[in-house]
């Protein structure tokens, strides 16, 4: 199995757990209480959103010297770590689209928005200028995104209260900082990690 999917679904997943759009996936699974639109909706919206953030990475890795991309990466992988510990919150205008737009219709743009500039979109452009195989990042940080959301359209408040946050917070940003350091010392760089 590529490392490239493995590395971003377990790192995506992990960054995932806590931030505003499984905050957002609860609230809307609390409100209409149809998971099955409210999945599709975060997977399309995941998909086309992770999609142009893989191709502004691999146009960044086609475009920027390679001794300055190590750089680059190093240090925007180790910003997310940091990122990653600061809590996410909901926006009430994310959610207010929710009445107007029927289910699907609110969770694919809430989430497309609320994914704009977020800590996994920008952790996909980085992922995918990192890893030479952009398909497989932006197929690895859609499902890390499914890993974390999907659980909270089932379970709702009930699983939130059970996950210790700062815990999955620290392993993320853990992940990160690795990834930034390793980026940084170019391990792997031989192998095409």
């Amino acid at each position: 199995m590529s490392s490239a999917l493995l590395v971003s679904t377990g790192v995506i997943a992990l960054a995932e757990i806590g931030d505003k759009t499984q905050l957002l996936a609860f609230l809307l699974a609390t409100r209409f209480k149809k998971p099955i639109p409210i999945i599709v909706g975060i997977t399309l919206a995941t998909l086309i959103n992770h999609g142009l953030a893989g191709a502004v990475g691999s146009w960044i890795t086609a475009n920027v010297d390679q001794s300055v991309l190590r750089w680059v990466l190093g240090a925007s992988f180790i910003a997310m770590a940091a990122w990653t510990l600061i809590p996410d919150k909901i926006e009430d205008e994310e959610t207010q689209l929710a009445s107007k737009l029927g289910v699907f219709g609110a969770t694919f743009i809430t989430f497309f928005l609320a994914e704009m500039g977020d800590k996994t979109q920008i952790a996909t452009v980085a992922m995918s200028a990192h890893y030479a195989d952009v398909l497989m990042v932006v197929a690895g940080t859609t499902l890390g995104m499914l890993i974390a959301d999907v659980p909270a359209v089932f379970a709702g408040d009930k699983l939130a209260e059970k996950i210790p946050m700062k815990l999955v917070h620290r392993i993320a940003a853990a992940m990160f900082a690795a990834l930034g350091v390793a980026t940084l010392l170019g391990v792997g760089a031989n192998l095409g990690l």
